[in-house]
Formats: structure tokens, sequence, C-alpha cells
């Protein structure tokens, strides 16, 4: 099974780290549909997390956050990219800024009712073809 380690200094204290620890929650269990339970410590609390082939848990310290996870069989091959995704999301709650769009083939196909046509591209003649002698055009439309 392939593991998974990060670990982000930071200078939060307690308080704020079980703030973005929770905001964290939410966002694996909404995006990634993962069940989350959070176990608050005196010293410092467990995020536990699970889905079918995912098994972690993170640990939120006054001065950091130390997550590991287990992948199963199947997740495996992606181990890279689940990382990259986890240190992309865990970073921006860090830094302050708003965590990554949540991608979405809706997102990208919705059409606002209220919002006025886009203005046509005008097509851009590209310079002749020394080889076939013609000149081509670019189309958009």
């Amino acid at each position: 099974m392939p593991d998974i380690h990060i670990h982000r200094e930071h200078q939060l204290g307690l308080p704020r780290a079980r703030k973005l620890a929770l905001a964290w929650a939410e966002q694996v269990e909404e995006k990634f549909d993962m069940a989350c339970t959070i176990v608050e410590g005196d010293d410092c609390d467990t995020v536990e997390f699970t889905r079918t082939g995912v098994k972690g848990q993170l640990m939120v310290a006054p001065d950091h956050f130390e997550l590991n996870a287990k992948l199963g069989f199947l997740l495996g091959a992606f181990s890279r990219s689940i990382e990259v995704e986890i240190i992309k999301n865990l970073d921006a709650l860090l830094s302050g800024s708003p965590p990554p769009a949540k991608r979405s083939s809706k997102a990208s196909t919705a059409v606002d009712d209220n919002a006025a046509p886009a203005p046509k591209a005008k097509a851009k003649s590209k310079p002749t073809d020394s080889k076939a002698g013609t000149k081509t055009a670019a189309r958009k439309g």
C-alpha cells in the first residue's frame, strides 16, 4: 500500500490550527466524499479520515500539521497526484488564500441567462504559406 506523508510547520497556535483543520475536514468531506472524525486533545487534535481505498489522519499541533494516509491498491497508482492535491489544499488553507476551485463539468458548461453575449472575434489572416503559395485565414465562431 502506498503511503502519503506530509508535514507542514506553522505559527498559528492550537486554536487557529483547529479552525483550519475543521475547514480542511469539511473540504475533503465535500470534495472527496471522505468521512472525517475530529478527536480533540489537550495538546493536539487528530482528524481521522476514511473512504473506500483511503485511510489516514491529520495531526493538528500548535506548530505543525502532520498528515499520514494509506492508499489502497486501486488508488495507489494515483498516489502522486493525490498527494499533490492534498498539498495544494493544505497550503492554500495555511496561506489564507481560498482553496483551489472544485473541478466540475457543470461549471464549464453553465450559462448565465442574465449575462450579455460575448463579442465575436474577427478573423485574422495568417502570413502566406511560402511552400504552397496560398494565404490561409484563421476562423473563429
